[in-house]
């Protein structure tokens, strides 16, 4: 932290400590080394060239001290093994919580942490061991990793509920297109392709990038514009006829997939489990990289 802040004095403060215990720590471990850490002029300190090499140490043992403190907590609270899941912000919020039921109830002694990230994030992270599995919408090109399909999941055009009859005919898709703003790029794979297909039916675009579905979602109940979504991310909205699904003849619309990222040696025992319980719900769960 020193490093960091170049000054002793808010070393201190940070650590809510006195500044002589700093600087008595920092000469103590001078000592031991045999030689200086830091420069000193004024107020301020400076790594020296030995610092700079032994810098990187402290961070590793700070880091091991601090994941033997996690482990020891879990431990004394009754957990007996992890989890790290990195998910996908939609998956999260739609196939997450009910995998979670079932893997609390069955494994209750495993210590679960569940790290939100973009789809291209996850394929790094698990093959860094940041994470054991991902659940992602992408499929991670890395030869470490192994990606198994979980299921896929239409993409609808939603619309604002216009607060009609249930009777009444659905308005033109084209229509509502043409005349409200398209809301994008809120997923990560197919919206270039998308966008080239109506361009090339002729139709004449008003779009905003908007990166977050939840963002999107609010928009389109905002009268902000209208978008095309994976139907399992606006279920409840239809459902609560906040949304409406309008089709699209003539529009062969995609799908999304969801993938499970594994790495392809040294699976733990809780990710196994918990690769067993997506391989009864969604069987057969066939390799795809």
């Amino acid at each position: 932290m020193a490093a960091s802040y170049e000054n002793f004095h808010q070393t201190a403060e940070a650590l809510f400590i006195a500044q002589p215990t700093v600087t008595q720590h920092i000469r103590l471990l001078e000592k031991e080394l045999g030689m200086e850490l830091f420069t000193r002029s004024g107020k301020r300190v400076k790594l020296t060239p030995a610092g700079k090499r032994f810098l990187t140490y402290a961070k590793d043992l700070l880091n091991t001290w601090q994941a033997g403190m996690e482990d020891m907590v879990s431990w004394r609270q009754g957990y007996r093994e992890t989890l790290r899941l990195a998910v996908s912000p939609m998956i999260a919020r739609t196939s997450l919580p009910s995998l979670m039921h079932r893997y609390t109830k069955q494994d209750p002694e495993v210590d679960i942490s569940i790290l939100i990230t973009d789809s291209a994030n996850i394929g790094s992270m698990v093959e860094s061991g940041q994470a054991d599995l991902g659940l992602s919408r992408m499929i991670p090109r890395n030869f470490q990793l192994s990606a198994y399909l979980i299921k896929t999941d239409p993409v609808v055009f939603a619309v604002p509920h216009n607060g009609g009859d249930i009777d009444a005919p659905l308005p033109d898709w084209e229509s509502e297109l043409t005349n409200n703003r398209l809301l994008t790029h809120n997923h990560p794979v197919y919206w270039d392709q998308l966008l080239i297909a109506l361009r090339q039916r002729g139709f004449v675009l008003r779009t905003m990038a908007v990166s977050h579905v939840d963002v999107t979602k609010r928009f389109i109940e905002e009268g902000l514009g209208v978008s095309f979504l994976p139907r399992s991310s606006i279920s409840r909205e239809l459902f609560e006829n906040r949304f409406m699904e309008l089709p699209t003849p003539g529009l062969e619309l995609p799908k999304v997939a969801s993938y499970l990222v594994t790495p392809k040696i040294n699976t733990s025992p809780a990710a196994q489990r918990f690769n067993d319980i997506l391989s009864s719900l969604y069987p057969p769960l066939p390799q795809v990289y």
